[in-house]
């Protein structure tokens, strides 16, 4: 697994979200990328049991990933992380007396995954409660995992079907020192999309609280 940027693409202007994921398949396919099946990752929210000395309680998020189907990952708010067989599920079940599971705050993002020479490029639809609330782009360089070598290549190549939307190096990156390997395990690409997904539940709570 080489260097991958996680962002958030916004809606086109006049455009509904579908409109917009069309465009960008158009634009990968006129770059030449080929369609490569499928991808989806989600992200379940568990709330700790109780607390104490008057701590809110500390939030536990599931994660799975279809480009690793044997494992899933599970990540406390403010750290640790672990990678876990892919019946932690199972675990989480039977530890519901110290988790609980918030299930209207269940995000994912499913989409089309394509390549392009060294690149591959997954465009997903973010949708929580059933209802589409987003696009993400995931753009991965293959042959690297050092980001400082790569960035400005992976800059251009997004520029060129993202346009002005081409997103910094993710802060996952920025506090790393230079010449760091991105992990294999796939912890720095889904720790983005926690990010991601916490944004979207953000404005949910904030579109929410303007309706009434």
């Amino acid at each position: 697994m080489g260097v991958t940027c996680v962002c958030q693409v916004p809606v086109a202007e006049g455009k509904s979200v579908q409109q917009t994921v069309d465009l960008l398949h158009k634009k990968l396919e006129q770059l030449g990328a080929v369609k490569q099946g499928s991808f989806c990752v989600d992200c379940e929210t568990y709330h700790a049991a109780g607390s104490t000395s008057g701590q809110p309680p500390k939030l536990l998020y599931v994660m799975h990933n279809s480009e690793t189907p044997l494992s899933c990952m599970a990540m406390f708010e403010g750290g640790p992380c672990l990678t876990a067989d892919g019946n932690f599920d199972v675990l989480m079940v039977k530890l519901k007396s110290h988790f609980q599971n918030a299930k209207s705050h269940k995000v994912e993002s499913r989409g089309a995954r394509y390549q392009y020479c060294d690149f591959l490029v997954k465009v997903g639809t973010i949708t929580m409660s059933s209802s589409a609330r987003g696009i993400s782009v995931e753009v991965e360089y293959c042959p690297c995992v050092v980001p400082g070598d790569c960035w400005n290549l992976m800059k251009e190549f997004m520029h060129s079907f993202l346009g002005t939307n081409v997103p910094e190096l993710p802060s996952v990156f920025t506090a790393k020192p230079e010449g760091l390997y991105a992990p294999a395990d796939s912890t720095d690409t889904m720790t983005q999309y926690l990010e991601l997904f916490s944004k979207v539940r953000k404005q949910q709570v904030v579109s929410g609280s303007t309706v009434r």
